[in-house]
């Protein structure tokens, strides 16, 4: 079989600013499985576009629209039936492709529209297999008409009327450089939330900071079994509840001003 014949009626899609240290692994985990990758460049500084092109990718440069609309664009890039979307930090796990192009090759891909992968979260040079980041279903490969809603963070894929089933491959998640960055990162998304919420008329009273972060921290790195990863774990639960305890915090403020 030729390598062209080989490849999945499938285009992977990636959005990326200034990844270049990450997005040769993704763009490399896609090649294999994809008619055509398309990473779509947010005018980067640094390397990202060469590391893209030299992995395999075609680069499409488009100033930053948005979470859900600088997605939708890159989608609509995409000339096959299919798409699988990862994120630059992320990358498909060894085994992954096969279970993928299985998928395809006895045709259970056409029994729904839209599949969820499983995504493993590391951090800082932990791989977080309990507390909920193990497992994570997330809806990466879909039919070509779906687009995200819109939103500023947190977007979704709009399911109506859609048919969704999960595939046993997995995605891994890189999702730090450093702590730094990702607290900063974190706040950065707890303000969008806010604002996002905000404009659609929810409203925060001053229990909802601390009742839900404290139910994040029950749920994820007790109940769910997070303390078990050990490493950086600890450190990134905290992130998390801080970040949800942000998210509120920030929601109530914007009703007083």
């Amino acid at each position: 079989m030729s390598e062209v014949a080989s490849k999945l009626p499938m285009t992977g899609v990636v959005i990326a600013k200034n990844e270049g240290d990450r997005i040769g692994r993704c763009v490399a985990s896609l090649v294999p499985l994809c008619r055509e990758v398309i990473v779509m460049d947010s005018q980067s500084d640094d390397d990202t576009a060469a590391v893209a092109e030299q992995a395999g990718a075609r680069v499409a440069q488009q100033p930053w629209l948005g979470f859900a609309a600088q997605k939708n664009a890159v989608i609509a890039l995409a000339q096959t039936p299919w798409v699988l979307l990862l994120d630059s930090d992320e990358w498909l796990a060894d085994g992954a492709d096969d279970a993928i192009r299985n998928a395809f090759v006895d045709g259970r891909v056409e029994q729904a529209d839209v599949w969820n992968l499983l995504r493993r979260t590391h951090y800082l040079g932990t791989a977080l297999n309990h507390g909920g980041w193990g497992k994570e279903k997330v809806a990466r490969l879909f039919r070509n008409d779906l687009r995200y809603k819109p939103a500023s963070v947190h977007e979704a894929l709009d399911l109506s009327g859609k048919r969704v089933a999960t595939l046993d491959a997995r995605i891994e998640h890189d999702t730090a450089r450093s702590d730094d960055e990702y607290a900063t990162k974190l706040q950065h998304y707890a303000a969008l939330w806010a604002q996002q919420r905000h404009a659609q008329g929810r409203r925060a009273s001053a229990i909802d900071a601390p009742l839900h972060a404290a139910a994040y921290w029950l749920k994820n790195y007790l109940l769910r079994g997070g303390f078990i990863d050990g490493g950086t774990s600890a450190r990134y639960h905290a992130l998390h509840a801080r970040y949800v305890y942000e998210k509120y915090r920030k929601l109530q403020a914007l009703a007083g001003s």
